[in-house]
């Protein structure tokens, strides 16, 4: 049988992440590459962009050598999906992504996605879809004449609420937040405004206003995400087409049974000990492990961790 494995993240900044920053440090002890540190892909199998384990095995690499004892007996070739902890010191662009219709013409894959907030500043908001825009041609001339901001639709968040974004989304994140996000395994970002913000050149990012208004959903006026207890210890967050999405709480030797049909991916929110046949593991705060579909009952001792995996039920 394989044992979980520890993921050590592949880090975007500078030019990739100007709105980033530093509190990737500041909570959590990391070692970032600089101070304009906006992601950290906890796992990703994304091509130039690998997650790898401790060993310096990159993660497509492992899932290569494994096949289905390390992603599951339904998961597929192609592996589903991406965890990262975003820190925004400024508002991201606005931005959307494409389902995966759209994406195929390109020969991508769509990206829907989730956020758990982690910390926010006193009135840290998310730009969650638009108002008042009633066609496609609207919005290409509202994003080119910078008068889109007047809208956007905005919603204050605290810490340990979920969003869901399906692809067609308009979104962005605030100043002042750290989430954790879960999301179909693709890169596909169309931006539709980035703030006039330039760089030290006085340069623009490029834009995809086209593109965006191609996919944007105009009516979409956010989504009730409806937590389910499952029991003392854990709660149902999230459960879409995608991805699932669990909280583990107060476990004190909390048994999670083998699951051969597919991978798990769990993130501590607080400290954890993972525990199993031949195996002892540490998790701090913000460290993911990889559970392969090939792995007996695991033990877990945590006051928080996060438990995301691919949906195969129907929904």
């Amino acid at each position: 049988m394989l044992k979980p494995e520890k993921m050590l993240p592949y880090y975007r900044h500078g030019s990739q992440t100007p709105w980033g920053g530093t509190r990737l440090r500041s909570l959590y002890g990391r070692d970032i590459p600089d101070e304009t540190t906006g992601e950290s892909l906890e796992v990703s199998a994304i091509p130039g962009m690998n997650s790898t384990l401790t060993d310096g095995t990159p993660l497509s690499d492992y899932l290569a050598r494994w096949g289905a004892k390390a992603a599951g007996t339904r998961v597929g070739e192609h592996f589903p999906l991406l965890i990262k902890i975003l820190d925004a010191r400024d508002t991201l662009s606005v931005q959307v992504h494409p389902d995966d219709g759209y994406a195929a013409r390109f020969g991508g894959v769509g990206k829907t996605e989730a956020w758990y907030i982690l910390a926010a500043e006193e009135g840290a908001q998310l730009v969650y879809g638009l108002k008042d825009v009633s066609s496609r041609d609207e919005l290409v001339r509202l994003s080119e004449t910078g008068a889109l901001r007047d809208h956007l639709r905005r919603v204050t968040v605290r810490p340990g609420e979920v969003y869901f974004i399906p692809s067609g989304t308009v979104h962005a994140i605030g100043r002042g937040i750290v989430l954790y996000e879960i999301q179909q395994s693709s890169d596909i970002t169309y931006r539709l405004y980035d703030w006039d913000r330039k760089d030290s050149q006085g340069r623009s990012r490029t834009l995809h206003v086209n593109e965006a208004a191609d996919v944007a959903d105009l009516s979409f006026s956010g989504v009730a995400v409806a937590h389910e207890r499952l029991s003392d210890t854990r709660e149902q967050l999230l459960r879409e087409k995608f991805f699932s999405l669990q909280r583990i709480h107060d476990a004190r030797g909390e048994v999670l049974p083998p699951e051969p049909e597919r991978f798990r991916l769990l993130t501590a929110l607080k400290p954890a000990v993972l525990k199993g046949e031949g195996f002892r593991m540490e998790l701090a705060p913000a460290e993911t492990a990889f559970l392969p579909a090939d792995l007996g009952p695991v033990s877990l001792d945590t006051d928080e961790c996060l438990l995301a995996y691919p949906t195969l039920e129907e929904i």
